[in-house]
């Protein structure tokens, strides 16, 4: 029994170790460039979907250049190329908070890289390293911890009671997918009972309200899947083509998207939401 007990424990603590190694990723730039070439940043976007299902702790962005041009200008050079990385993340949901380096590094020596071609050497110099460092992961306990209910609104109960014009209702259980217009799995019955309750209180209208998290300056992030920089817009219109799916007369809705205008604050997968603003009441 205490055999197995330690073989239990070294499993759980070898797979502890590996789960906070870190993932990294390069980015490599054309000479005296900061803008992320095409393909590069289509190879970032690949790693940025990669960490949707990764508990993140932080994410250090690190610039570098080739030997050539002065050091004070390379300086500079790295720092604009971390900078342009730091937006790509930002732009596709990643929260600012846990970026806690964006650093420029200046240039890298030319005998740092083992390679005979001084072009191929300078050109595998000129980019930015990510480091992401995972939270590991929590290994269960032998008793289980009493569950903590959170206290959040019950939308479709929301709905069948009193409203007024300008009343906003927040679908706090209906969350996306970071970077898409799409819900994620476990918010599907949640969203179904909603348009449910809209096809039975059909005395209101109302302005379905998409909202993005963790971009700059109130910037709308760029949907994954378009390309297009419309999220907060394209996660409205999915819930508004839900609920006409659903039995919603399109005559009742409208869509709107709100970019990153009223962020909630907290945990920003609660900024990647959903809200309808009640526009019109039956006998008002």
């Amino acid at each position: 029994m205490n055999k197995l007990f330690v073989l239990s424990f070294m499993l759980l603590a070898s797979m502890l170790v590996l789960a906070q190694k870190n993932l990294t990723h390069e980015v490599y730039f054309d000479t005296d460039k900061y803008d992320v070439p095409p393909t590069e940043e289509s190879r970032l976007l690949l790693f940025i979907s990669s960490l949707n299902e990764v508990e993140i702790k932080s994410i250090a962005i690190f610039g570098f250049c080739d030997d050539v041009g002065a050091p004070s200008y390379n300086l500079k050079l790295s720092q604009q190329r971390a900078n342009a990385i730091k937006t790509i993340f930002s732009e596709n949901e990643i929260s600012e908070s846990l970026i806690t380096h964006v650093d420029g590094k200046g240039e890298i020596l030319l005998k740092i890289v083992e390679e005979k071609n001084i072009n191929k050497i300078r050109g595998l110099n000129r980019k930015v390293e990510i480091i992401v460092n995972p939270n590991p992961p929590i290994l269960p306990e032998k008793e289980e911890a009493p569950k903590v209910v959170e206290n959040k609104k019950d939308v479709p109960k929301q709905i069948k009671g009193k409203l007024n014009v300008g009343d906003k209702i927040v679908f706090e259980n209906i969350l996306f997918k970071t970077g898409y217009a799409t819900v994620s799995q476990e918010s599907r019955k949640d969203l179904e009972s909603i348009a449910k309750a809209l096809v039975e209180r059909d005395d209101i209208y109302f302005t379905i309200q998409g909202h993005v998290c963790c971009t700059q300056f109130s910037r709308d992030a760029v949907d994954r899947k378009t390309k297009k920089r419309n999220l907060s817009e394209a996660r409205a219109k999915y819930i508004y083509e839900y609920f006409a799916k659903k039995g919603v007369n399109k005559k009742r809705m409208r869509y709107m998207g709100m970019r990153r205008k009223f962020p909630l604050g907290g945990d920003p997968k609660y900024d990647r939401r959903v809200e309808i603003l009640i526009t019109y009441v039956g006998g008002d």
